[in-house]
């Protein structure tokens, strides 16, 4: 299963990479493809899936531009037919050194770090599946190249739970997402 996650988080890491940088926050269903072959033999047909294809295809969820995608997945759900989700992020990370000089308030050390000279900018994929596997990869603008993703199974632990929250159907959710939205391929 990890296999299959890994080979979904590099797509979807991949996907990301192709849109460039400084793009909002994005969230994708992770459907079992054989699965979704099956449900939908026209769309698998349209997307060139095969019914005994193994691994998951990630749906993109269209995420309302001025919500917080930490705020969006405290409050959803995954329909079961969900295997499990990935969401994709973009971060600014200082070093050890800047940490005594970030404001309390939340604007003020956005913009401390926005503007710190030694500031790096990274994306995150996160993946969560339902039975608990998770996987992350890492991009560092500084090194934009696939060969530098970083990849393993818990670089983001929270934003991980977060994700693994929304799959065990714990939240009474204000929406669930739909696993129906528009499929993501590269």
């Amino acid at each position: 299963m990890l296999n299959q996650l890994e080979a979904v988080v590099r797509e979807i890491e991949a996907h990301a990479a192709e849109s460039g940088w400084d793009r909002g926050a994005g969230l994708y269903a992770l459907v079992p493809t054989a699965e979704l072959a099956a449900a939908e033999p026209a769309l698998a047909a349209q997307l060139g899936l095969s019914a005994d294809a193994a691994g998951f295809t990630p749906i993109d969820q269209e995420l309302p531009a001025d919500r917080d995608l930490e705020d969006e997945l405290s409050r959803m759900s995954w329909p079961e037919e969900v295997a499990g989700c990935a969401a994709v992020v973009e971060r600014l990370v200082l070093p050890p050194s800047a940490e005594a000089e970030i404001p309390e308030e939340p604007g003020a050390a956005q913009t401390f770090a926005a503007q710190h000279p030694e500031r790096q900018e990274l994306r995150l994929v996160a993946a969560a599946l339902r039975d608990g596997t998770t996987c992350c990869a890492m991009r560092f603008r500084s090194h934009d190249e696939a060969a530098s993703v970083v990849v393993g199974p818990d670089l983001v632990p929270t934003l991980l739970e977060l994700l693994q929250t929304t799959l065990a159907g714990s939240v009474e959710s204000e929406h669930s997402a739909d696993p129906d939205r528009e499929e993501s391929q590269q």
